[in-house]
């Protein structure tokens, strides 16, 4: 059976962010812990013993404690459950909880080169001693099975292809340390069971939803899929930024060209978004916007949701 554990479900910055008070962020501090959101991260697992993360959230840390699956075993002195974390891109979202993971238990960071390229570069993700911490790469459209800390089979297979995105901001007007042509900053995920067949699909970041993502997705048992922000110019028009959606690498739910329309004739069981933002409206359970996307068969899930295929 193929287990998946909602770590964290809001994008950078979280719900609510330390320093925001935008209508999402008040509506979370004076309501409670049911509108709090960390950042975007999942783990799956093939027989609920050993598990693999997708991206490594600034609330890694958090969310380890905050999930039982995810504890140490009864009865031992140091132990994970964790044997790997597969990283979609270099965001600061998704690759700076690595750093919460520097104790000395052995698992395998996978990603792209051109994102190994950029934690090569940057000398503090050497306290993940490589002694213990392997760092393998991925290609795009080449399936592969993640290991076990002791080498053995997982019975998973993952398959990374390239979505519509961009390199990391901390990059912008940089010389990117993978260079700068090809895909690889931004990857979606194809998780499997080999035992039943079982899938679902990661998308946590995506500027565009073209045919050839439509087809991938086609016919999924569950996809997640960025719901950054409700509107491409949402963040300009609360004055939150001066960025749009797009331009920061993310499609909006609404719109002719967003995810609510534009993946309205796939046939998917179930559709949840990631990485929703804290100026997004359809986090808030009574908005408008949520009500839609909730018509639209579309979930916003909480953190520590756990779905089993």
């Amino acid at each position: 059976m193929l287990r998946v554990v909602v770590l964290g479900a809001g994008a950078g910055g979280g719900v609510p962010q330390w320093n925001c008070g935008c209508q999402g962020c008040r509506a979370a501090r004076s309501h409670g812990h049911e509108l709090f959101r960390t950042q975007a991260s999942v783990a799956f697992s093939g027989d609920g013993e050993h598990w693999f993360l997708i991206n490594a959230s600034p609330d890694l840390r958090q969310q380890l404690n905050a999930t039982p699956q995810l504890h140490p075993k009864a009865g031992a002195l140091r132990h994970t459950p964790v044997a790997g974390v597969i990283l979609t891109n270099s965001e600061v979202d998704a690759v700076s909880g690595l750093l919460s993971m520097r104790e000395g238990s052995p698992f395998t960071v996978y990603a792209h080169e051109k994102v190994l390229a950029i934690l090569a570069s940057n000398s503090i993700f050497n306290v993940l001693n490589e002694k213990n911490v392997k760092r393998q790469p991925i290609g795009i459209s080449e399936p592969f099975e993640p290991r076990l800390p002791d080498g053995a089979r997982s019975g998973l297979e993952v398959l990374a292809f390239a979505v519509p995105g961009k390199s990391a901001w901390y990059l912008e007007g940089k010389a990117h340390p993978g260079g700068e042509s090809g895909d690889g900053d931004t990857l979606g995920l194809k998780i499997t069971d080999k035992s039943s067949g079982k899938c679902f699909y990661f998308i946590a970041a995506c500027a565009e939803i073209t045919d050839t993502l439509k087809a991938e997705i086609d016919g999924a048992a569950l996809v997640f899929f960025d719901g950054t922000v409700w509107q491409d110019d949402e963040m300009i028009r609360a004055g939150l930024g001066h960025k749009t959606g797009k331009s920061m690498g993310h499609v909006a739910m609404s719109g002719d060209d967003g995810a609510i329309a534009r993946l309205a004739d796939l046939n998917i069981d179930r559709k949840i978004f990631l990485h929703i933002n804290n100026s997004n409206p359809a986090l808030l359970p009574a908005s408008p916007e949520r009500k839609i996307a909730e018509a639209a068969g579309w979930q916003i899930p909480a953190d520590g949701t756990e779905i089993m295929l």
